[in-house]
């Protein structure tokens, strides 16, 4: 009985390891999403009388569009995407071999009075096909800041909005580079705009507990499932 109970213990060590692969990903909290600060400026030298100096931040002309690390720039979703695709494959072969009896000076050779004509035939025929059609779309509005600017004047950003509605929580990331004369004069940019567009949708609470499947039933739709 210990020999069985150990086996029994085994096989349910082996069925949590098998859930918890198989279990969804948590929305966690990430540093690398946070808001970027803006490089504080450094302290200027004592004021000795003239207009202006180098050490002062002196910017006789703006630009409302983001150029700096830290500074705010809004992203316009328009995500849509269509995928279709479709197969066919039919098969089919036939096969016949016939074989008559051998004769002997005009007579046909038998075996205890039966005859030695033999004849083969087979057939074999396959028929597949499958189909699959995709969707997605998402539109919407995220401020993001500059996180980084490169060598060649493009703009790395980042940011996250999190959304809190009765039970549940929408969380809505997205980092890329951006060339500046992509931003728009309200400083704006589309999201087909973004570079190396990292976009996530996601959410936790009551609302996305209930569309998703329980452990046991995503046990039985994982790969693991031997049927």
């Amino acid at each position: 009985m210990a020999s069985g109970k150990s086996i029994l213990h085994s096989f349910a060590a082996i069925g949590l390891l098998l859930l918890a692969g198989c279990a969804p990903r948590m929305v966690r909290d990430d540093s690398q999403w946070a808001a970027t600060a803006p490089v504080q400026p450094v302290q200027p030298a004592p004021a000795d009388g003239a207009i202006y100096h180098d050490a002062q931040s002196m910017e006789l002309f703006t630009d409302p569009r983001a150029h700096r690390v830290g500074d705010i720039l809004t992203v316009v979703l328009q995500e849509s995407t269509q995928a279709s695709k479709k197969a066919t494959t039919s098969t089919s072969k036939n096969d016949s071999v016939a074989l008559s009896a051998p004769t002997i000076l005009g007579q046909p050779v038998t075996l205890r009075g039966r005859g030695l004509s033999t004849s083969l035939s087979g057939k074999n025929a396959f028929d597949g096909s499958g189909s699959s059609t995709q969707s997605n779309q998402l539109s919407g509005q995220i401020t993001v800041t500059v996180a980084r600017r490169l060598s060649n004047g493009n703009l790395v950003v980042r940011g996250e909005k999190w959304l809190t509605i009765n039970q549940g929580q929408e969380l809505v990331r997205i980092s890329g580079i951006v060339r500046p004369q992509d931003i728009t004069p309200n400083n704006t940019i589309s999201s087909t705009r973004v570079a190396n567009a990292n976009i996530a949708y996601t959410g936790r609470g009551s609302l996305a507990d209930a569309n998703t499947q329980g452990w046991l039933a995503r046990f039985f739709n994982s790969k693991w499932m031997p049927f």
